[in-house]
């Protein structure tokens, strides 16, 4: 047995595929395999892979010009709210002048209303004044030359009317 085993170690020669002896073998299924891979890539891998790239590029493509176009539509809706904005801006300063012009025409007609009122209120208040200054007047005259009388008449002597009135008069100018 062992020289069995021996003998068998002995044809070994290495490496079955250093083997010169089965080269061409090994050739051919090399070359039978590479051309199986070249048309399997070719004709199914290659095709989808370039679709995929293909579809992928148009996908993108339209993507930027969706953008770009929405882009541009952002663009024109600023500038027209924009516009807008101070086209209202411009009305509501308008609006605010003649707002303040009308309360300034209704503030000047009440004002001249009240000042008309007022003048009229004074100058009947002056007139009430001056009647009841003239009330006064006579009624201090009157109570004066009523005391007197009685004072001159208390005292035990005797005043006639015109003497009293007289003297009265002159005590109340000064």
């Amino acid at each position: 047995m062992a020289t069995e085993a021996h003998g068998e170690a002995g044809k070994a020669v290495g490496m079955p595929q250093l083997d010169f002896s089965t080269w061409p073998n090994q050739i051919f299924w090399l070359l039978v395999t590479l051309v199986v891979i070249y048309f399997v890539l070719s004709r199914i891998a290659l095709p989808r892979i370039g679709a995929v790239l293909a579809e992928r590029k148009g996908t993108i493509t339209n993507d930027l010009a969706a953008a770009e176009e929405l882009k541009l539509k952002a663009v024109a809706a600023e500038k027209a709210y924009n516009d807008a904005l101070a086209t209202a801006r411009t009305e509501a300063a308008k609006i605010v002048a003649s707002a303040k012009a009308d309360i300034q025409k209704d503030l000047d007609a009440a004002t001249a209303k009240a000042d008309a009122e007022i003048a009229a209120k004074a100058a009947e208040s002056e007139k009430t004044i001056a009647e009841i200054r003239e009330g006064a007047v006579s009624a201090i005259t009157e109570v004066a030359r009523d005391t007197a009388k009685e004072l001159v008449a208390a005292l035990g002597g005797a005043a006639d009317a015109k003497t009293v009135a007289a003297a009265v008069t002159a005590r109340l100018k000064g």
